[in-house]
């Protein structure tokens, strides 16, 4: 079956000075190998910053796909109204009686569309698909029953990991209160602790010692993508210390990473450098590295301190470079001033802390298991 056969592009010119539209979706919006779009930006408010292709308007149940990088898997079903640009195509059933949205949406997260979407894709530099070949992929269309009992077993099983994910950031949202509760707001004119420099609480940017390891002799490799956005380390590799002891980050097992180059540094990046091969790690050049110094500071609070929201807030107004790569300075760093609790009540913070991430390591296992059976029941 040809998409275009049973599947409408909905076109319009919606004024988005006049609309009593309130919100609208752009590509950051869009989250890779998702079934459903949850976020969006409020209309009135980004109104300047808007280009006037920003005309068309979805409802709630369309299911959008981002025409540009489809290697990043961006379609998803959106649950409200609201406008888009021509980069985005909004896709809507002809007759639910032969397509339902969910299973539009469904099918849309197949490795048999992506695979289609990378084929057909044009351009040099910034590929994308247009309509044409869209609306020209072709798909075998199960019966409307067997739509919905796989669109149903699909959704099921997204809804659960929908709902361990909020279990999981409950988890770090304690996380945070706890560290507030324990030792109060780090930025609040009155601390209950003696103020240090956070470079008096820990080693900024070590330099890398003289090592005897062989050219051969693996390390782990931690680019930006293996540090996530909650606080640990993903998918990390091994790499010959050969390949690359040049042009990258070192450091050493209970370092802290922080991401300083937005957006990464604002969308929360670091981590606690933990089970490194050989004990060292060498990493992507956009991180700061804070060694905690031993009796004076917990990487755990290190960590706990540098993740928080007012945290990141304060260091991306003081953020240094043009456009779209500013970076925190590590004098910024250095010179942070924050009060010092006793490395006792650290210590509880961090017993706090691997508590909550034993919990978060067995949530993390329970989401991937889920995307497995939900990639096994789109691809078949």
């Amino acid at each position: 079956m040809k998409l275009s056969d049973i599947v409408d592009r909905i076109n319009g010119n919606v004024d988005r000075f006049t609309t009593d539209l309130e919100y609208y979706i752009g590509g950051e919006h869009i989250d890779s190998c998702e079934l459903e779009i949850t976020r969006g930006g409020n209309l009135k408010e980004n109104l300047g910053k808007l280009g006037f292709k920003f005309h068309f308007a979805f409802q709630d149940r369309d299911v959008i796909f981002m025409a540009r990088n489809p290697h990043l898997r961006k379609a998803g079903m959106v649950m409200f109204s609201g406008l888009c640009s021509d980069a985005s195509y909004i896709l809507r059933s002809k007759d639910e009686n032969i397509i339902t949205q969910e299973f539009l949406a469904v099918q849309l997260q197949s490795d048999h569309f992506w695979d289609y979407c990378e084929r057909t894709k044009v351009g040099s530099v910034n590929f994308a698909n247009n309509w044409t070949s869209i609306a020209n992929y072709e798909f075998d269309l199960p019966s409307i029953d067997k739509q919905k009992k796989i669109a149903k077993k699909v959704w099921a099983a997204y809804n659960l990991k929908k709902s361990y994910r909020k279990l999981l950031s409950a988890t770090q949202e304690m996380v945070k209160s706890r560290f507030i509760e324990i030792f109060g707001d780090p930025l609040s004119s009155v601390q209950r602790y003696p103020l240090k420099k956070l470079g008096d609480c820990c080693e900024l940017n070590p330099r890398r010692p003289n090592l005897t390891l062989k050219e051969t002799d693996k390390v782990s490799f931690v680019p930006m993508p293996s540090v996530s956005e909650n606080g640990y380390l993903q998918d990390v590799t091994d790499e010959e210390y050969g390949k690359v002891k040049k042009g990258f980050t070192y450091f050493e097992s209970n370092d802290v990473l922080f991401a300083k180059i937005t957006p990464c540094m604002e969308n929360g990046k670091g981590a606690i450098a933990e089970g490194l091969t050989n004990n060292i790690g060498m990493g992507s050049t956009e991180f700061h590295v804070l060694r905690p110094i031993e009796g004076v500071s917990s990487p755990y609070w290190l960590l706990a301190l540098t993740r928080l929201p007012i945290f990141r807030e304060r260091a991306s107004k003081n953020m240094t470079g043009t456009g779209g790569q500013k970076r925190v300075p590590a004098n910024y760093l250095e010179n942070f001033m924050v009060g010092l609790p006793p490395i006792e009540e650290q210590n509880r913070f961090e017993n706090i802390y691997k508590q909550a991430d034993k919990s978060g390591f067995e949530l993390r296992k329970s989401i991937e298991a889920i995307d497995q059976v939900i990639k096994s029941l789109i691809n078949g």
